[in-house]
């Protein structure tokens, strides 16, 4: 069995801590909450500390950040309808621009991989695509109304520009442009959760996608492509998305969000039992129907819901978590 080992407790934020996100370089990262504040925070020696906060963006809570793959540019959801992009272009950190359009609170931002696209989802049961049109510029491409309940989370592929989204309807949607009019269709709808789908991640490789919900349960979800060797009907030449397994039993309450590691394969979670808890595929999993059980699990991580769980996509099974408790944890995991 492996341990969750606790490198660092960390303070600074007012109230309930939402988001926490990886600069790609892995020696960074930054923080956001109910106190409207995002924190960048750096490592010295051994020691995390914030070396900016952000506080003149938002109006309301930061519900989620996320860095853009180069790192030069940070972008923050809020509940006050808006989605701020940062930048250091300066030297100092400068909200560059202010995205406008949801009708109410932005739940999730996301980059694609290229960083030209941009991605936004609202309790307004919307989906939003923009792209990066220049200079701290930004264009709406598309605006996808396919869910019928709040949007909480959208998730770019790791490769391709393919977005994923999660929402209270309990579904996950899958978006793509369109080859013949460069529109954005929703391309596939995943279905089996019985409550809402608090988050998803893509592996590695972009051919499978864990997702957890309000249901207690996590469930992997596999890409069938025409033309598979499984034998998987793809109507309209589609790719299809099938759950291939589900893991029940191990939460007591909603996993609120889920990170699939792609430098070691490891799945985390966070949970609204103050619980954070790592998995870890078995070495005779099947790849249609894989296997996966639970490596270890810190039962108390937190003293409250543990909002968000990312891992470090540079350090090898280092992983970060905040909760309501107002604290950001960063861990180890031993083998």
């Amino acid at each position: 069995m492996g341990r969750l080992i606790l490198e660092h407790t960390l303070q600074g934020h007012k109230g309930r801590i939402w988001g926490v996100a990886w600069h790609p370089k892995g020696n960074v990262f930054a923080s956001c909450g109910e106190d409207k504040a995002i924190r960048v925070w750096s490592l010295s020696g051994n020691t995390w500390s914030t070396k900016t906060i952000l506080s003149d963006g938002h109006k309301r809570t930061i519900r989620e950040i996320r860095w853009s793959p180069c790192g030069q540019f940070l972008a923050s959801a809020s509940f006050d309808a808006t989605t701020a992009i940062w930048s250091k272009s300066s030297g100092e950190f400068e909200c560059n621009a202010t995205l406008e359009g949801h009708e109410n609170e932005v739940k999730s931002v996301s980059w694609s991989r290229s960083g030209g696209l941009l991605a936004t989802c609202s309790r307004d049961k919307s989906v939003w695509i923009w792209e990066v049109a220049g200079d701290d510029e930004f264009e709406c491409a598309a605006v996808l109304n396919p869910h019928t309940q709040d949007v909480k989370r959208v998730v770019w592929h790791p490769t391709k520009d393919i977005l994923a989204s999660a929402s209270y309807d309990n579904t996950i949607k899958m978006f793509a442009e369109s080859q013949l009019d460069s529109d954005w269709d929703c391309t596939a709808t995943l279905s089996s959760h019985t409550s809402t789908v608090w988050s998803i991640d893509f592996d590695a490789e972009g051919d499978r996608l864990v997702s957890c919900s309000d249901d207690t349960t996590l469930k992997i979800w596999r890409a069938y492509h025409p033309g598979n060797d499984a034998g998987i009907a793809t109507p309209d030449k589609q790719t299809v998305w099938k759950c291939v397994c589900t893991l029940s039993g191990q939460h007591s309450r909603a996993i609120y969000d889920v990170s699939w590691c792609k430098l070691t394969g490891l799945i985390a979670t966070g949970c609204g039992d103050d619980g954070v808890r790592i998995f870890k595929e078995t070495s005779d999993s099947k790849r249609d129907e894989p296997t996966f059980e639970q490596l270890t699990a810190e039962e108390s991580a937190h003293d409250q819901d543990v909002n968000s769980v990312e891992w470090n996509p540079a350090v090898a099974g280092q992983l970060i978590t905040c909760s309501d408790d107002g604290t950001i944890k960063i861990w180890k995991v031993s083998d």
